[in-house]
């Protein structure tokens, strides 16, 4: 029998699924540049920030933007504007699939969740809700999302011990967190942006948001628990249970008291571990706030993840096998790559046949005479069709609060109201879109085929945007402000 390879390992059905999925994409973007006009509107300088002046659009002589460029978008991206972001990503990923492989093969990662379970005893649903709490705070108050996937492995193999699947392991981890980023409460990124866009004071109209937050809480909550008990029960109801059985030899198999555990080596490279995730968490919490951390949060984790899991490697005692486990996942994790190239390439050919700009005023002379919630309801839609194109949070929020805000006065609509509304429809769809990075990258760790992902994840979100509307509709009903 062939040795288990170390750490996440790509599956060429999820890698074939998730490159025809974009290649699709990109041919998509790729019709709409010979179809939609070329048009531009002036960028500004406003606070320090490069803004769109809302009142600049023109139609413009379409570029020279020949078809062969579609398919080699992918490479030309990495020499544009948003290369420096997505080279970064890349690395990350790199990184942090060498680290989880030397973690796997060295046992740590089961020394780890031995003792984080027996922290619990056999109160396992309430060690379910807790996580799950914790990420989402992580999400709504640092407004912190992909710097987390490195805990999702860990958190796939606590979901295995404990008798559950892949996708409460992914629930409880990526998926709280972006429900966390999507009600935000202060998070800096989307919050913080668009309400100094909008001029509302820094994080104004907290409290309301602290209570969708609590009714999403229990919406996931419960979402989860529900799940986790029946495959409890059965399983084989689990819609990834053949793709989880290799994965669960990896990690399922072995028990609480593991001996590994009572080695001194072990017990100190789970020292060095430890000290270095607390690292990784002061850095993702701090970053909001210190604008050199924040701008290299991404490498900055990768760096601290790959030191502290080949480090604790070496401690164990696994000497040269640290290094091959490294490369093992190292090439288990490359054919991401090509992912993350393809899925940034949409937005890089939309932006080179100059449609972009087209398609933002198109959608912002819609908003004209249409009734306050409608209006609300409208952003919801326009944000989260953007979200296709443009992932970043702060990135759209420059690109369409500008335009929104002066529509919002002009129907009757707060500006908190807006705020609002553009950041569910920013947040929500981050682990929906297959040209979004975290979703790429986070699926690439699992054995989790996108379509599987996407209609698990949609009986969620069927009752999030409910309640999100619900929310709206009575922002708009009671003018939420201050303005």
């Amino acid at each position: 029998m062939a040795e288990q390879k170390s750490g996440a390992q790509i599956s060429t059905k999820a890698f074939i699924q998730a490159v025809v999925v974009l290649f699709l994409l990109m041919m998509a973007a790729g019709i709409l540049t010979q179809v939609i006009p070329a048009g531009h509107y002036a960028r500004v300088m406003q606070n320090g920030r490069e803004v769109i002046d809302p009142n600049s659009f023109s139609l413009t002589t379409k570029p020279d933007y020949p078809i062969w460029r579609w398919f080699i978008a992918p490479v030309e991206v990495l020499f544009s504007t948003d290369g420096v972001t997505v080279t970064a990503i890349i690395l990350f990923i790199l990184l942090v699939g060498s680290a989880f492989a030397v973690m796997d093969k060295s046992g740590i990662l089961k020394t780890v969740i031995s003792r984080l379970v027996r922290t619990f005893g056999g109160r396992k649903y309430v060690l379910l809700l807790v996580i799950t709490l914790f990420f989402m705070f992580l999400g709504a108050f640092f407004g912190i999302f992909e710097e987390t996937i490195p805990l999702v492995p860990i958190m796939i193999a606590l979901a295995f011990y404990l008798g559950w699947d892949s996708l409460v392991g992914l629930g409880m981890s990526i998926l709280a967190v972006n429900v966390g980023f999507s009600t935000a409460i202060f998070n800096p990124f989307t919050i913080g942006i668009a309400q100094k866009l909008a001029g509302l004071p820094l994080f104004s109209g907290a409290w309301p948001r602290a209570v969708l937050f609590v009714v999403v809480y229990g919406i996931l909550s419960l979402f989860l628990t529900t799940y986790a008990r029946k495959i409890d029960r059965k399983p084989e109801a689990s819609p990834v249970y053949k793709e989880d059985q290799a994965e669960r030899v990896k990690y399922g198999q072995y028990k609480l008291e593991d001996e590994a555990a009572k080695d001194p080596r072990m017990q100190r490279a789970v020292l060095f571990l430890s000290i270095f995730i607390l690292l990784i968490l002061a850095e993702l919490i701090s970053s909001p706030f210190i604008p050199f951390l924040s701008d290299y949060a991404l490498p900055l984790t990768g760096l601290l993840f790959v030191i502290g899991g080949i480090g604790a490697g070496l401690i164990s005692g696994m000497g040269k096998n640290t290094w091959k486990a490294a490369w093992e996942g190292f090439t288990g994790i490359a054919p991401a790559i090509l992912m993350l190239l393809m899925a940034a390439s949409v937005k890089y050919i939309i932006s080179s046949g100059q449609i972009l700009d087209t398609i933002l005023h198109s959608a912002s002379g819609v908003f004209t005479g249409t009734s306050p919630f409608g209006v609300a309801m409208l952003t919801y839609g326009f944000t989260l069709l953007l979200e296709l194109m443009v992932s970043s949070g702060s990135a759209k929020a420059l690109l369409v609060m500008p335009l929104l805000v002066p529509l919002s006065d002009l129907v009757g609509v707060t500006r908190q109201v807006l705020v609002s509304t553009y950041c569910f429809g920013d947040g929500f769809a981050n682990l929906v879109y297959p040209t979004n990075a975290a979703l790429l990258i986070t699926l690439s760790l699992t054995v989790v085929p996108y379509s599987k992902w996407l209609a698990w994840i949609l009986k969620l979100w069927v009752w999030v945007f409910l309640a999100t509307v619900a929310f709206l509709a009575l922002a708009v009903a009671f003018h939420y402000g201050p303005f």
